[in-house]
């Protein structure tokens, strides 16, 4: 009887591209005529904004800008003032060649050095460097042997479980809310934003997502350097369309501030102010799967030939939204140094391992703004470590984790000589599994099988316990069900040591 063979496809995560890029960082700022002049350069940021992101003919190509931030304190009153500029770029790179599913491209980065001077009271030169990481994981394809029949074949089947990415959408988003000021800003600072996704539903090929954006302003009311801060929540209510969405279905959903404006009213509405923000909203939809395929296989009639591959699998095994708190302390360069405020920048985050368990780090940057003994502004930078209360038994190779830290909250204070900065950071978060199974490609009943068990109608092994009847029958090319029926007991795994007659194939 002719040997057929039964195949599937099975879908599993791989990765296409895992680099890092430096990107130049170099402007001459020039501060426009209605800013005051400077006097000393403070601190000098660089944030990445990612707008979009593509693969697209075996390249990834990469769409932003850097959003380069100067602080300054300016002549004459000596106010603490900041002007922007943004650096666009497009990144292109090389990934895996292959036919790839649909890509989920994570970009971060964090500033490798920034030096900045004024090169006269409106002039501001700005040189360093960004690293930027790109790493894109895609779906891959491949196919397995689920089952065989005919040929007096014996096969071994084992499951394959995981997760399949069955739809994702990244979409450009815009929420405004009105905010009102305590007293009119004479100079905004700083906005910072941050997003979060509290609701999800998935129904037929749609994912309904409600959400917010807390936005943080830091204006000053008059000159110097006492500031205040207004926050504002920004609700926003989106439906994307992802194919293949469904109730069942798990779904990762994050959304990642790219820019934030304040205008002013008019007419009636003179003296209110709308804050307007815009987002990258994120959705990816899983759904567990379970594949079931021959991982070993022999004939009692034919010699057989096996051809083994691996099978690539990822199960999603944590989407989380965790929130904590890093904590640094020492002594600030100046003594007498005043703190006057705090910002933070989160770095990205990363697998390590430690006692064979994988977990998630992450570094936080606090800022101190600060009087020193010359009355005046410096900057002192202070890195915060911090690890998830997050632990998975797996090595750190096998673990593919996609990370969103945001700050939630900073304070810092001086006891003495002493400088402690607290930090409250959320992280929005997926952790997925790669594991590899071996199972059969291929299977190739040959001759007929040539026996040398003579006239011999029955053998005796002596089996252990947790020998597996299938293992013993492939030894002696015995169908495992007769073994199983000429001993009366199961054709799985042995659960104690057992005398078995092996009856001979015919």
């Amino acid at each position: 009887m002719e040997l057929k063979v039964y195949k599937d496809t099975v879908t599993a995560a791989e990765s296409i591209c895992d680099t890092k890029l430096e990107l130049p960082v170099e402007t001459e700022m020039l501060i426009p005529d209605y800013l005051p002049q400077v006097f000393k350069i403070v601190k000098c940021f660089v944030y990445l904004v990612v707008l979009q992101k593509q693969v697209t003919a075996g390249r990834l190509t990469v769409d932003g800008y850097l959003r380069c931030v100067v602080y300054y304190q300016s002549e004459g009153d000596e106010s603490l003032c900041q002007a922007e500029q943004k650096l666009p770029f497009t990144k292109q790179v090389d990934v895996k060649p292959g036919s790839w599913g649909p890509a989920t491209v994570l970009v971060s980065g964090e500033t490798e050095y920034v030096n900045c001077r004024a090169v006269n009271q409106r002039r501001v030169d700005v040189r360093g460097a960004f690293a930027l990481s790109i790493e894109a994981v895609a779906e891959a394809q491949g196919e397995v042997i689920t089952a065989l029949a005919g040929g007096g074949i014996q096969q071994r089947t084992t499951s394959l479980t995981g997760s399949k990415a069955v739809g994702s959408q990244e979409k450009l988003i815009t929420a405004e809310e009105s905010i009102a000021f305590d007293a009119p800003p004479e100079m905004v600072l700083s906005t910072q934003c941050t997003g979060a996704v509290n609701e999800v539903k998935l129904v037929s090929g749609k994912a309904v997502l409600k959400g917010e954006i807390r936005a943080e302003v830091v204006y000053r009311t008059a000159p110097g350097h006492t500031l205040v801060h207004t926050t504002r929540q920004i609700p926003f209510n989106e439906i994307l369309d992802v194919e293949g969405a469904a109730e069942d279905c798990q779904c990762f959903a994050v959304v990642q501030p790219t820019g934030c404006t304040i205008t002013g009213g008019s007419g009636e509405d003179e003296g209110e102010n709308t804050i307007s923000a815009t987002a990258a909203l994120y959705v990816k939809v899983y759904r567990p799967v379970e594949y079931m395929a021959v991982s070993d296989a022999f004939s009692t009639e034919s010699e057989t030939v096996l051809t083994q591959q691996q099978v690539a699998l990822e199960e999603v095994a944590d989407v989380f939204t965790q929130q904590v708190e890093a904590v640094t302390t020492g002594q600030l360069p100046d003594e007498n140094a005043r703190i006057i405020d705090v910002m933070a920048t989160p770095l990205p985050m990363e697998v390590i391992e430690q006692d064979g368990e994988a977990v998630l780090r992450g570094r936080v940057m606090a800022h101190l703004l600060c009087i020193n003994a010359l009355e005046e502004i410096d900057c002192y930078d202070k890195v915060c470590e911090y690890t998830l209360p997050r632990r998975y038994p797996r090595p750190a190779a096998d673990v593919i984790a996609q990370c969103y830290p945001s700050v939630g909250s900073v304070s810092a204070r001086k006891v003495g000589d002493d400088t402690s900065a607290a930090i409250v950071l959320t992280v929005r978060g997926i952790v997925s599994f790669r594991s590899t199974q071996p199972v059969l490609a291929a299977v190739q009943c040959t001759s007929p099988l040539v026996r040398d068990d003579g006239d011999i109608a029955l053998r005796i092994y002596f089996a252990q316990a947790g020998e597996d009847m299938f293992d013993i029958a492939k030894r002696y090319a015995a169908s495992p069900e007769a073994i199983a029926a000429a001993n009366d007991t199961g054709s799985g795994i042995l659960e104690a040591p057992q005398r078995l007659l092996i009856p001979s194939a015919t």
